[in-house]
């Protein structure tokens, strides 16, 4: 059997993907926050109150379970300006609402990714992106 070094293909890959990547220790440029550690009864209104004395909150949206229809335990806040969206961070991140501490972090952008097609043979089912 052949050996194949997977390195040239691993450098290929981060080199392809390195101007696509956000980098993690660069300011946020954004004002939208994502907030977990939710307690199941929170709903848009409450966490609404709870971040707005800190500035004005242009949207909340907590993330559902599309099985059960509970919270999953997590969402997003945004603000209408960056500054505002760092002091709430700043504030709530470790705080306790409704019985639960909440982890505030600036929300990374959502990652575009083509859909994962399959391929089968009599080795089984393998996975690739289509480029």
């Amino acid at each position: 059997m052949r050996k194949v070094s997977l390195i040239p293909f691993a450098r290929e890959v981060i080199k392809s993907s390195s101007s696509q990547c956000r980098s993690f220790s660069s300011s946020p440029s954004n004002n939208k926050l994502f907030v977990a550690g939710l307690s199941w009864s929170v709903d848009e209104k409450s966490l609404k109150e709870a971040f707005s004395s800190f500035g004005e909150v242009s949207e909340v949206r907590i993330m559902y379970d599309r099985d059960s229809g509970r919270s999953r335990g997590f969402g997003f806040v945004n603000f209408s300006r960056e500054d505002e969206a760092s002091s709430a961070k700043d504030a709530m991140d470790g705080k306790a609402f409704l019985g639960r501490p909440l982890k505030v972090s600036f929300a990374l952008d959502k990652v575009q990714r083509e859909p994962l097609t399959t391929r089968h043979s009599n080795r089984g089912a393998t996975f690739s992106r289509s480029r």
